[in-house]
């Protein structure tokens, strides 16, 4: 399996522009959970690392309690909205693999953040009117490094469009 070079300075733009994503989908949570701080504290705990540039436990932890958040939360919109958060804490354990399930991860935290839009709407102009958000705010080390793996095939679900259609757009 072919590697890839992940700079620290990749991990910390792919978080930045990760929780700057998701951060536009958390109300789509707080609304239906709103005692429920586990997604929001896992965008605060990327934001720190995005200063601090420690990949440490307390992040992870934050990314599973996200994980959690979102099987528990009774809505599909919350539940897509603390997917992102999830996928946005996760972002500095990206491992230096070419390989479609890495590529998943540098894209999760905008795809989840985007169908959560879409559901939360009822209309897949909500998703993607956020993913082009998320292509015109995508820093030039997240592009460098999805293009270092492979690209993404289309797929038959919507979460595979949305998938497909902001790889194709950041490596463009």
């Amino acid at each position: 399996m072919d590697e890839v070079a992940i700079s620290e300075e990749d991990r910390r733009q792919l978080g930045l522009w990760a929780a700057d994503c998701v951060e536009r989908a958390l109300p789509l949570f707080e609304a239906k959970a709103p005692s429920d701080p586990r997604p929001r504290e896992a965008i605060e705990g990327i934001r720190a690392f995005v200063r601090e540039g420690k990949r440490t436990a307390q992040l992870r932890a934050l990314a599973w309690a996200a994980h959690a958040a979102a099987r528990e939360v009774d809505d599909p919109a919350a539940t897509a909205a603390a997917r992102a958060a999830c996928h946005a804490a996760a972002t500095p354990y990206i491992h230096p693999l070419a390989t479609p399930h890495q590529s998943k991860h540098v894209l999760g935290p905008a795809v989840y953040g985007a169908l959560g839009h879409e559901l939360a709407a009822g209309d897949a102009g909500s998703a993607d009117k956020e993913i082009r958000r998320a292509i015109e705010h995508a820093p030039p080390e997240v592009r460098a490094l999805l293009r270092r793996m492979p690209a993404r095939k289309p797929g038959r679900s919507r979460l595979d469009t949305l998938y497909y259609e902001l790889d194709a757009a950041l490596r463009g």
